[in-house]
């Protein structure tokens, strides 16, 4: 076991996009940051950046074995989970529900729905175990409050990810664990680009700032919701989306 005398965080999805900034961000702020994703090397390339004593480890959220034995070895290594960011995710295709394909519906839920249900679950009995008094944030979406054409299998995904959070936040008060949810507005990031590079001046228009969010600045508020001086906080989901909800 190596004790660093930090904090540790769990980032999923931690390679790319939100995920990645969160890494960088809560590095810079002294954490000990592990890094799991589903690009092995995007993983290694993402703990070689963050410098010594962080950690990259590779896992698929939609297996509850992988993601047991992923926070299993977080803690046999760093022996606590101080906080985590379950923020692995999918898009999904652009269709109509009765034109979505089963296979497609479910491939989308089992990483958003299904993979945040696992991540937690793992989080949850690692801090309780420990008696770690944590925090959790899932990365939902504004998709998690508001509807979308074109996007049933996501939309639900993500309505799922802000029910979840309210249920668990309750559960675990007692136990000292915080949970809560951003709402990221449309961000700038791998997952964004390609469906969508063609249709950026439009969903830049969607927002009061007329343009999508920089990953850092999802992050800066997922590093709230970890810290301390959001201690009273929790089963929150907040909308991280330059005034998109507001209208």
């Amino acid at each position: 076991m190596v004790t660093t005398g930090k904090p540790v965080a769990l980032v999923t999805g931690g390679a790319s996009g939100i995920g990645l900034a969160c890494a960088r961000h809560l590095a810079r702020r002294g954490w000990t940051v592990v890094v799991a994703d589903l690009d092995r090397g995007a993983v290694d390339a993402t703990a070689a950046q963050l410098g010594d004593g962080h950690l990259g480890l590779e896992v698929d959220v939609t297996d509850g074995s992988q993601v047991d034995h992923l926070v299993a070895g977080v803690v046999d290594r760093f022996g606590r989970i101080d906080g985590a960011v379950n923020s692995a995710g999918v898009l999904g295709a652009r269709l109509a529900l009765a034109e979505t394909p089963v296979d497609e519906w479910r491939r989308v839920m089992a990483v958003n729905a299904d993979g945040v249900f696992l991540s937690l679950r793992a989080e949850i009995n690692a801090m309780r175990a420990a008696g770690i008094r944590g925090a959790i944030v899932n990365v939902a979406s504004i998709m998690g409050v508001v509807g979308s054409p074109l996007a049933a299998a996501y939309v639900a995904s993500k309505h799922a990810v802000v029910g979840m959070t309210k249920a668990a936040a309750w559960e675990y008060a007692g136990d000292g664990i915080r949970i809560n949810a951003v709402g990221p507005g449309y961000t700038d990031t791998p997952l964004l680009a390609h469906p969508m590079a063609e249709r950026s001046a439009e969903l830049a228009a969607r927002h009061a700032f007329n343009r999508v969010a920089e990953p850092e600045e999802i992050a800066s508020a997922i590093w709230f919701l970890l810290s301390e001086e959001a201690r009273f906080i929790t089963g929150a989901f907040l909308p991280v989306d330059g005034g998109f909800t507001a209208r």
